[in-house]
């Protein structure tokens, strides 16, 4: 088909094209495009006519939208964290004795959630930081930053009195409180929860008549000695006979008491 420069092809359907004929081509779709706010700054310095107070109005337009930008990156990464969060187990027993009775329980330690927690808030982009504080009344303080690398950021506070449970000294009772506050801030403030430890990683589902025995003869002897270096020779006798047990959570228990016992001599030694 031979057709002059005055014919115009522009049909899809070539085919049906008869010669002479002059088919005009559709026409590209418009594409509106929305100005930012950095760009009406921008138009506005190029110009000579416009004044200072309406520039300066378009600047704080600027600032106001990239912040809401940086909000919904925000939010839009932190929707992507919680679609797959990490687990994080209770990796620690603590028991020690008081004038109530024996107090008992498992809890996760600030080494164990920072590395789990971080590492997986870097993979979408966010940071963290703690900010300590000392409120009335020698309350302390933790206030825990999470930031996007857009360049929002979102805080979580919280507060607590000195950990003094277990004989601990002054020292060891604020860093025990602020160790405290530093992982559950943390844990608050990207909405996580620690687990216990599943049944299958050692410990077995329960403990026997036999070994709960033995545990309980070690921690009577640990509770009752009167110096470190009786702790540390209880302990000498008490950790061949834990491991041949094969409970892992019977020699971690008796284990954190003797930890716990000696540091509370070395406290009363200063």
């Amino acid at each position: 088909m031979n057709m002059t420069a005055q014919q115009e092809i522009t049909d899809f359907d070539v085919d049906e094209l008869k010669p002479g004929a002059i088919v005009r081509a559709p026409q590209q779709p418009i594409v509106s495009v929305t100005p930012t706010p950095a760009d009406l700054v921008r138009y506005a310095m190029e110009r000579s006519d416009v004044d200072l107070d309406r520039l300066e109005r378009l600047m704080d337009m600027q600032l106001k939208w990239e912040a809401n930008q940086a909000r919904k990156a925000f939010t839009d990464a932190m929707a992507e964290f919680k679609k797959n969060p990490p687990t994080i187990y209770k990796d620690k027993h603590v028991e020690f004795r008081t004038d109530k009775g024996v107090t008992a329980y498992d809890h996760a330690t600030i080494g164990n959630v920072v590395e789990k927690v971080v590492s997986a808030l870097a993979e979408h982009g966010f940071s963290h930081r703690w900010v300590p504080n000392r409120g009335e009344g020698g309350m302390i303080s933790i206030t825990c930053v999470i930031t996007h690398k857009a360049g929002h950021s979102e805080e979580t506070t919280l507060e607590a009195g000195l950990d003094q449970s277990g004989g601990k000294n002054n020292i060891q009772a604020m860093i025990s409180t602020k160790s405290y506050l530093e992982r559950h801030s943390l844990l608050a403030a990207v909405g996580l929860a620690t687990r216990d430890t599943p049944d299958d990683d050692g410990r077995g589902a329960e403990r026997s008549d036999d070994v709960q025995a033995i545990v309980e003869k070690w921690l009577n002897n640990v509770n009752g000695s009167k110096t470190e270096k009786e702790v540390r020779g209880i302990w000498a006798q008490a950790a061949p006979e834990l491991r041949a047990t094969k409970d892992t959570e019977a020699f971690k228990q008796v284990k954190s008491v003797v930890e716990s016992k000696i540091a509370d001599f070395k406290a009363a030694a200063q």
